[in-house]
């Protein structure tokens, strides 16, 4: 049997929670380091932030970014058992429920984006403008704080005031007082998963009409605008299935403590950092013009072709 030195509570060793905190670090600062790479090309061209695709994408890069920061520190607080206010683990929370939804619907949103550029042509220009892509994040934003509204509201009133002033490790299972409270919470997002999974459908179905019927450089297009409804599906997936990821992990804890731990870490690296990468892989190295912009950024502004 290991030593007290060598094992925490449930007998997992230290030496391997270490490393897999080292190796979580190491993939957060990769991925944060291409997103603020992404960022910052961003801005450098007048059409990526007044084009509403372009606009959508740095949605997702800023949101990704907040939410790895934070449920890194998270990560860091709990490992080493540092306990913090709870008005305070309040409202990381509040912040972390909404940047969860925030990069699905944004993603959900440039699928509809698509939707319109290539089955809706003549309108694109009059109903995807800056203006309107600055309303649509607002609303984004809006309907990814309904969720948290909701059970956050619910736990507000089975506590006294005075919970907020104490001292404890802070997890989003803390607000999880009664089964009944995880039920509303899944119910919730599995509403959110069929609305999306749906519009997704929907814009797939319709552009491969489209697809069908286009001739010449408009069916090229048309083909490249659905491959990229795939991709988002398939990024959309594995976000969906983020939401998942909570009631699994509730239900390994009734079993073995050392099994959560391992399903947990498994989770976050596959359906919380992995699809936080994506984005620059799906928008940043396949759209043509954002790649030059690219390459002009990594080379100092010696490559000029874009």
């Amino acid at each position: 049997m290991a030593s007290n030195n060598s094992v925490i509570s449930g007998g997992f060793p230290v030496r391997i929670i270490n490393n897999r905190v080292l190796i979580i670090q190491v993939l957060i600062s990769v991925f944060l380091g291409i997103n603020i790479f992404m960022i910052s090309t961003f801005f450098r061209k007048d059409v990526f932030y007044t084009t509403m695709r372009y606009i959508f994408f740095a949605v997702t890069l800023l949101s990704d970014c907040l939410f790895l920061v934070m449920t890194n520190a998270l990560l860091i607080l709990s490992f080493f058992g540092f306990p913090i206010q709870m008005w305070l683990c309040f409202i990381l929370n509040v912040v972390l429920c909404v940047y969860t939804f925030v990069t699905p619907i944004t993603l959900t949103a440039m699928t509809l984006e698509r939707y319109v550029a290539i089955c809706m042509p003549l309108r694109h220009a009059e109903l995807c403008t800056m203006r309107a892509a600055l309303q649509l994040i607002l609303i984004i934003h809006c309907i990814s704080l309904v969720p948290c509204t909701v059970t956050l509201s619910i736990f507000s009133v089975t506590v006294s005031p005075t919970f907020y002033s104490k001292d404890r490790v802070c997890s989003v299972e803390i607000f999880i007082l009664a089964s009944w409270q995880a039920h509303v919470r899944s119910a919730i997002s599995q509403f959110y998963f069929l609305i999306m999974c749906s519009v997704i459908v929907f814009s797939y179905v319709q552009i491969m009409k489209v697809a069908k019927t286009a001739s010449g450089e408009n069916k090229m297009s048309t083909w490249k605008g659905l491959r990229t409804v795939i991709l988002h599906a398939f990024q959309l997936l594995l976000c969906l299935v983020q939401l998942w990821c909570p009631f699994i992990e509730s239900a390994v804890l009734e079993i073995d403590f050392t099994l959560f731990i391992n399903v947990r870490y498994f989770n976050y690296i596959f359906f919380i950092i992995t699809p936080r990468c994506l984005s620059p892989l799906i928008y940043g190295l396949r759209d043509e013009l954002f790649f030059q912009a690219l390459k002009s950024c990594a080379l100092c502004g010696l490559y000029k072709k874009y």
